[in-house]
């Protein structure tokens, strides 16, 4: 099949490397279109499965280079899965809401541990990151395959779609120190823009909160907030 540099409005999507194109392959076979590998991928064991599992499901694969020069030029990358984009609703549970986020390596990298911590719903307000960027799907390691992505026109269509989950944005202005508050379930951790945060009418909704750290920084990176979060909302279940 032919490929082209990723576009948003495209109707694909990629997942540039083994490790992601497999998580793919194992976990979300009805997205993979097509499989790249690079003449000069010497796995074999992993080649070996590849087609395999291609195999059974009827995925043409292809060894040649030209797409790896067009979607990924870096020369560490030698297996590459063209994916059919698909919306998944969220469903009822525990969400992370994430409300412009910028950044795709931020985002992917927030997927991940959503994923890690047994979040499986994820909500984007725009304007945001695309979420089927390549780039985020690679900073997930292929977490995107294992959860539920939806982006919604605003955070009050989030909430009228959900209104029993118990609401906690991330923010200085009134709110109570996270390793102090009891999380209730379903809940709704809500993060900001990389740089603005949440908009200060955020902080009328629900319960705010904010993490404890020393007076020698003014914030924390937001992947590391989302992390504790995430830690400080399960770490019963996780026990």
């Amino acid at each position: 099949m032919k490929v082209s540099c990723y576009r948003k409005d495209g109707e694909f999507t990629y997942s540039l490397g083994a490790t992601v194109t497999m998580e793919y392959l194992n976990k979300k076979i009805e997205d993979v279109k097509c499989v790249f590998i690079h003449p000069d991928f010497d796995s074999e064991d992993t080649k070996t499965r590849i087609y395999e599992i291609c195999g059974r499901n009827a995925i043409p694969v292809s060894v040649e280079e030209k797409p790896f020069n067009i979607l990924s030029k870096k020369g560490n990358c030698f297996v590459i899965a063209m994916l059919a984009k698909r919306m998944t609703p969220i469903e009822p549970g525990n969400h992370m809401v994430l409300v412009n986020p910028s950044n795709s390596g931020n985002m992917g990298t927030i997927i991940r541990s959503c994923l890690g911590f047994g979040v499986t719903d994820i909500a984007i307000v725009p304007p945001a990151a695309d979420h089927y960027d390549p780039k985020v799907i690679r900073a997930s390691m292929g977490a995107c395959a294992s959860v539920r992505i939806e982006v919604f026109s605003s955070f009050e269509a989030y909430m009228a779609r959900f209104p029993e989950n118990n609401l906690y944005p991330f923010m200085l202005d009134g709110s109570t120190i996270l390793q102090d508050t009891s999380i209730d379930k379903p809940f709704s951790l809500i993060m900001g823009n990389e740089a603005a945060g949440l908009p200060s009418s955020f902080a009328f909704i629900g319960r705010p909160v904010r993490i404890r750290h020393s007076e020698d920084i003014d914030s924390l990176n937001i992947t590391i907030a989302a992390g504790i979060g995430l830690y400080e909302a399960t770490r019963e279940e996780l026990r």
